[in-house]
C-alpha cells in the first residue's frame, strides 16, 4: 500500500500537515524531537561510562584477590 507513494504523493501530504498544523507548530515539535535525541545520546554515553566504571572497579578487586592469595 505504501509503495506505491511517489515524490508527488510525499509533497502532497507535507502541504497537508504544515497547512493542518502551522509552521510554529511544525518547527517546536522538531525541536522537542531534537532535544528527545539529544537526551537519548546523552544517557546511553552515561551508560556506557558507568558500565566501563563498573567493570574498572570489578577488574580491579579481582587482581587485589588474586594478589592476596
Amino acid at each position: 500500500m505504501l509503495n506505491n507513494i511517489g515524490l508527488p504523493g510525499l509533497l502532497l501530504i507535507a502541504v497537508v500537515v504544515l497547512v493542518l498544523f502551522g509552521r510554529g507548530k511544525i518547527s517546536s515539535l522538531m525541536g522537542e524531537v531534537g532535544k528527545g535525541i539529544t537526551s537519548f545520546k546523552k544517557g546511553i554515553n552515561e551508560g556506557e561510562k558507568e558500565l566501563a566504571d563498573q567493570s574498572d572497579v570489578v577488574e580491579t578487586e579481582a587482581t587485589s584477590e588474586k594478589d592476596k592469595a
